[in-house]
């Protein structure tokens, strides 16, 4: 009778448990409030950047790392964005890294197209919502934050978030 009990009170637990583990894609979270990020402050040449510069234009933001092995498998997917997707600009944040790990980093990958900001105490990571690397997010043309991506992109997630905010 105990082991009946017992059974009976574990397996509905694990249930919920597993089903809230597994229930969610985390990459794939809407980015919980329409807000407005201050994506404010230096590239890694050591330019001053202002979002004033993006507005106009739907924005992918890619925070990455150097040390971070899913962030050098998207971006040669940032890449092609950033060379293809006509009327979407692409901004990276390089988060809690040496500007020279960074821009070689950068070489390596040919990312060298679009402008990246130095986030070296995670400011502009926090700004944005990040809770890690990679991660992206989706800003409308007036820079509000729309969508976001947990994890490595994909190219089904641009295609099915970044065209509908394109003109015909």
């Amino acid at each position: 009778m105990r082991r009946l009990l017992a059974v009976t009170i574990t397996v509905p637990i694990l249930v919920a448990v597993l089903v809230h583990a597994l229930g969610d894609d985390p990459g794939t979270r809407p980015a919980p409030e329409r807000r407005k990020p201050d994506l404010s402050g230096h590239t890694l040449d050591g330019r001053p950047f202002t979002p004033s510069d993006l507005r106009g234009a739907p924005v992918l933001v890619s925070v990455w790392a150097s040390w971070c092995d899913p962030c050098r498998q998207e971006f040669p997917l940032l890449v092609a964005a950033a060379r293809d997707l006509r009327g979407v600009h692409v901004l990276g944040v390089d988060l809690r890294d040496t500007a020279s790990a960074a821009r070689a980093f950068l070489k390596e990958t040919g990312a060298t197209s679009f402008p990246h900001l130095s986030d070296p105490d995670g400011r502009l990571a926090l700004e944005l919502g990040a809770r890690g690397v990679p991660e992206t997010f989706l800003l409308d043309r007036d820079g509000f934050i729309i969508d976001r991506m947990i994890g490595a992109l994909t190219p089904g997630w641009i295609e099915a978030h970044v065209p509908p905010l394109l003109d015909p």
